[in-house]
This record gives C-alpha cells, structure tokens and sequence, in this order.
C-alpha cells in the first residue's frame, strides 16, 4: 500500500465543516458499502455537523436526528444504505451486537466516538479528527485504508475543500 494521503484543514465556521462532509460525500465511490468513516472530536466539535452534511449531499431531505439516544440512524440511498451511528453511549465492542452491528455492513457506517469500540479504526477507511483551533475549528483527515487513501486523493484532485497535507 502507498503512503496514506492524510491532510489538516482549519475549520473557520460551520459552514467549512459542513463544506468538508460535502466534499467527502462527492468522493465516495458509486457503491459505497461496507465502508466505514470514523468521526473523532469532543462534544460541539462539529461531528453530528459534517455527518448531517454528508447525508444531505447524498441526497437526504427533511430531519436529521442525532443518534445520540437511538444509536443507529439508517437512511436510504439510491447508491445504497448509510448508518450514521453514536457510540458515545457503548461501554465496549461486546455491546455492538446488540445494534445489529453484523447487519450494518451492507452500507456506509458514520461513526460518532469510534474511540469507544478499539477495533473499528482497524476495519474503518477514514478518520476525520474534529477539534478546536484558536477561535475556530480544525480537521484532521486520515485514510485509514487504501480506498480511502483513493478517496483523499480525488478529494486533494478536487476543487471543492481540497485536502492538502
């Protein structure tokens, strides 16, 4: 595998972080299942943010709850199923099965608190690392895989939040 193209972006406002969810949410390949895209960073750093505008690039209307108490949101694409997915309130990995885990595999998985279950940064494609910067914010963007490597590539190609290192 070639080197990760990893990249550090600042963040000026809610818009910026909702220009990133966009601009991943371009780069995603047409069949996007079984990849998994971490989303790190404290409370209000802007996750369930880049997730809601992700699923609205992807063509989402209406509400976006946060899963912060149902755990799993599902949604329904054309190009296939995305989970956006809380894992604030899991104790540990033994705990997914009870979310169905086994049967989210068929989508894109957007993981709010991955730190919580250690495994999954192993099994995940890309690590957004959100936190604050100053007045602002920042991101981190890591791929953690080589489609994901693939993904940041078309991302730095594109002319929309480009991802430079």
């Amino acid at each position: 595998m070639r080197e990760p193209v990893n990249g550090r972006l600042e963040l000026a406002d809610e818009q910026a972080t909702s220009d990133l969810g966009v601009a991943i949410a371009a780069a995603l390949p047409e069949d996007f299942a079984g990849w998994g895209i971490l989303l790190r960073g404290d409370l209000g750093a802007g996750k369930s943010t880049l997730a809601r505008a992700m699923l609205r690039s992807l063509g989402h209307q209406g509400r976006i709850p946060s899963p912060t108490y149902t755990l799993v949101e599902p949604y329904q694409f054309p190009r296939g199923s995305v989970y956006h997915i809380d894992l604030y309130r899991i104790a540990g990995a033994e705990e997914l099965e009870f979310l169905g885990w086994s049967d989210l595999s068929d989508g894109l998985k957007l993981i709010e608190w991955p730190e919580r279950v250690t495994f999954l940064e192993r099994e995940a494609d890309l690590l957004v690392q959100l936190g604050y910067r100053g007045t602002g914010r920042g991101a981190e963007v890591s791929a953690l895989s080589e489609r994901g490597t693939a993904l940041l590539t078309r991302m730095s190609a594109g002319t929309r939040n480009p991802v430079t290192s």
